[in-house]
C-alpha cells in the first residue's frame, strides 16, 4: 500500500502524515510535488523547494518517496534529491511526446516508474507508455489504475471502466496492477468501496491520500482521507486469495465454468444468427430504397428489451448498454450493404 498527501504544503504537514504512516505500516510515501492542474489558478505544489523535506524525512523514518514527475527537469530533480519511486501522471501519458521525453531522461536509471492511465479510455495509449519506457531500458514499471474523464457527472470523480486495467492484466499479466481509489472516487465516503474492489480483482497494491487536515487541503480535498478514515479503510479491507487451491471447491468451480463455457457458446451462435437476419434486413432496405436508421423500430426494442429484462432480473442498463452496442455493429453491417449498391452505381 501507498499512501500519501496529494500534495506536499509544508515541511510540517509532511512530517505529521510520514509519522502517522509510517507508524501504521506505510513504507512507501506519495507525495505531490509538482501538480499538473486542469485549469491555471489552481495550487500546482511547492515544487523543487519540497524536495529537500521528502529527503530528510526519508532518512529520519527509513521510507521511501513516491513522486509525479512530468517532464525531463523533473526526473533529474528527483534523482538529485534521492527520490525512490517516479509516476507519470494520466494527462502525461495521454501524450506520447511527453512520455517519450521522459523515458529518454530515465535511460540507464533503475528506478521504478509507476504509469497512470491516461485521461481517456485509450489501451493502447497506455501500454505505448509501457513499450517506450521499456525501450528506454526502464524495466522496473507498474500500472496505476485510477480512472477515465468523462464530460457526464456520475457517481465517481472519474469512471473506472474496470475492464481496460483488465485487459491490460490480460496482455502483459507480468506488470503489477495498483489501484487508485482516491482519483477513481473523487470523495472520501468511496475510498473504502473502490479498494475492496480493486483488492477483489487481484490488483497488486494501491495508492490512497491521506492528510492531516483534508477539509484545509490545498489539492484535492474531498478525496483525500483523515488519519482515522485512513486507519477505519485499512482495517476494514479483506483480503481473499488469487489462487485456488482446495481441490473440492476448485472441482464444483470447474463444473460451474463448463456450464458458463457452454452458455457462451450458446450467446455467440445466438448473436450469430441475428447479425445475419440483420444482413437481411440491410439488403431488403437497400433494394428498396429504405433508410438504415428507423428510429421507431429502434425505440420499441429498448423498451421490449428493458421490459424482458426486468422479468428476468438482470440489470436493465446492462442490457441496454449490450444492445446500444448491437445496434452499433448492425448499423454498420447495413451500411456496408447500402455501400456496396453505391459502388456498383
Amino acid at each position: 500500500m501507498i499512501a500519501g498527501p496529494c500534495s506536499v504544503e509544508s515541511e510540517i504537514q509532511l512530517n505529521n502524515a510520514v509519522e502517522f504512516l509510517v507508524s501504521n505500516g506505510i513504507k512507501i510515501i506519495r507525495a505531490g510535488v509538482w501538480k499538473p492542474r486542469t485549469r491555471p489558478g489552481s495550487f500546482e505544489g511547492i515544487g523543487e523547494a519540497a524536495l529537500p523535506w521528502l529527503r530528510d524525512a526519508a532518512l529520519k523514518h527509513n521510507v521511501s518517496f513516491a513522486i509525479e514527475v512530468a517532464r525531463p527537469s523533473h526526473v533529474e530533480l528527483a534523482l538529485r534529491n534521492g527520490i525512490d519511486v517516479l509516476w507519470i501522471g494520466a494527462r502525461s501519458t495521454a501524450n506520447p511526446f511527453t512520455v517519450q521525453e521522459i523515458a529518454e531522461s530515465l535511460r540507464g536509471t533503475t528506478l521504478p516508474v509507476m504509469v497512470k492511465n491516461p485521461t481517456n479510455p485509450d489501451l493502447g495509449l497506455w501500454i505505448g507508455a509501457f513499450e517506450r519506457l521499456n525501450k528506454a531500458g526502464v524495466t522496473e514499471l507498474a500500472a496505476i489504475h485510477r480512472g477515465f474523464s468523462t464530460y457526464r457527472k456520475g457517481r465517481y470523480r472519474n469512471n473506472p471502466m474496470w475492464e481496460i486495467p483488465i485487459e491490460l492484466k490480460r496482455r502483459i499479466p507480468e506488470i503489477p496492477l495498483i489501484g487508485d481509489p482516491s482519483h477513481i472516487g473523487g470523495k472520501r465516503a468511496l475510498i473504502w468501496e473502490v479498494s475492496q474492489k480493486s483488492i477483489d480483482l487481484n490488483y497488486d497494491g494501491l495508492m490512497i491520500e491521506v492528510h492531516p487536515n483534508p477539509e484545509k487541503a490545498l489539492s484535492d480535498a474531498a478525496q483525500q482521507l483523515t488519519f482515522e478514515e485512513f486507519k477505519t479503510v485499512k482495517e476494514k479491507l479483506a483480503y481473499r486469495s488469487g489462487k485456488i487451491e482446495n481441490d473440492h471447491f476448485l472441482n464444483l468451480l470447474e463444473g460451474i465454468r463448463a456450464q458458463v463455457d457452454e452458455t457462451d457458446h450458446e450467446i455467440i451462435d445466438a448473436l450469430s444468427r441475428r447479425m445475419n437476419l440483420i444482413r437481411k434486413i440491410g439488403a431488403y432496405k437497400r433494394d428498396n430504397n429504405v433508410s438504415v436508421l428507423q428510429m421507431e423500430r429502434w425505440n420499441k426494442i429498448m423498451e421490449t428489451r428493458s421490459e424482458w429484462a426486468e422479468k428476468m432480473d438482470l440489470n436493465v442498463d446492462f442490457i441496454l448498454d449490450i444492445y446500444n452496442r448491437l445496434h452499433t455493429e448492425s448499423i454498420r453491417n447495413q451500411t456496408d450493404i447500402m455501400n456496396q449498391k453505391m459502388e456498383k452505381i
